[in-house]
């Protein structure tokens, strides 16, 4: 048995992997997975990947591939969610601002720097043109570190993904004052060079079990109940959210991989753009 270490958020765009564990598919393959959630996210998964304390990771697009153009040894195997994600704009409950253009000058609340809510709070301000020296970050780790600084005023307002946050706009304890969505396609299987190197049919075996539980997801009987159950959301949210995903197997196109650089390095993110073939597995240009 072949042990394999994958790390994720723990939200609702991760069931499949779930699913396929506990139902021992890989394990039917001889692979042992590992499945470890991350509720900080993106920037502390970089870490791990760099560190060599994961081989595999579920993660945000742009943030690996700012972590990547940063010397982080690790590639994008392809695609795991081609649609865009659903940022929400939250402020506490009490809080003073009314619209997202009151938060030009605010304190974003932000998981950890290199963080998905850290890279999209510029990719925010760009649409509603603010100045990058504008932003100012409170570092929270997760989404309760999120609830505790906006409660208390420590930060302003805080960017995650829409409907893992929409229970506690349901409570009352954030306000949503809109969303950004992301411009390119948002979550990537990745693994380290050395785990990709070492393991070329283990990785077939995992992208063969993975494919099978996405392309048939949507059609997994009552999956939509089972989803609000597992991660206690309201039915019709987990249906909306079921409309605007996409799984995908493909790898991530140059044409997005270039806009998403062009991008950061607009923002001032990443220094350089780099060829494809420092981030794509399997492309040698």
């Amino acid at each position: 048995m072949k042990t394999v270490k994958i790390t994720g958020v723990p939200e609702h765009f991760n069931l499949p992997w779930h699913l396929a564990i506990e139902e021992g598919a890989f394990a039917a393959r001889g692979i042992d997975l590992q499945w470890e959630d991350i509720p900080e996210g993106t920037g502390k998964m970089c870490q791990l990947l760099e560190n060599k304390e994961t081989d595999l990771a579920i993660i945000l697009t742009e943030g690996i591939i700012k972590s990547i153009s940063e010397g982080n040894p690790s590639k994008i195997i392809q695609q795991y969610i081609a649609s865009p994600l659903l940022w929400g704009i939250h402020v506490g409950a009490k809080s003073q601002f009314k619209s997202i253009s009151d938060l030009a000058h605010a304190k974003t609340a932000i998981s950890r720097f290199g963080s998905g809510s850290h890279l999209m709070a510029y990719i925010n301000a760009e649409n509603n043109g603010w100045k990058r020296n504008d932003l100012s970050f409170e570092v929270i780790n997760n989404l309760g570190g999120a609830v505790n600084a906006l409660t208390k005023g420590e930060a302003d307002y805080f960017m995650w993904e829409h409907f893992t946050t929409k229970p506690l706009v349901d409570r009352g304890v954030f306000r949503r004052l809109g969303d950004c969505p992301t411009p390119w396609p948002c979550f990537m299987l990745v693994g380290t060079d050395s785990f990709i190197e070492a393991n070329s049919s283990i990785l077939k075996h995992i992208l063969a079990v993975l494919e099978t539980y996405t392309s048939e997801f949507k059609s997994i009987p009552s999956i939509d109940r089972t989803l609000a159950n597992r991660y206690e959301q309201q039915l019709s949210d987990i249906q909306k959210w079921m409309s605007l995903t996409e799984w995908s197997a493909t790898q991530l196109s140059k044409t997005s991989l270039g806009k998403i650089q062009e991008t950061l390095m607009k923002l001032g993110l990443i220094e350089e753009k780099l060829p494809a073939k420092h981030f794509l597995y399997n492309t040698l240009d």
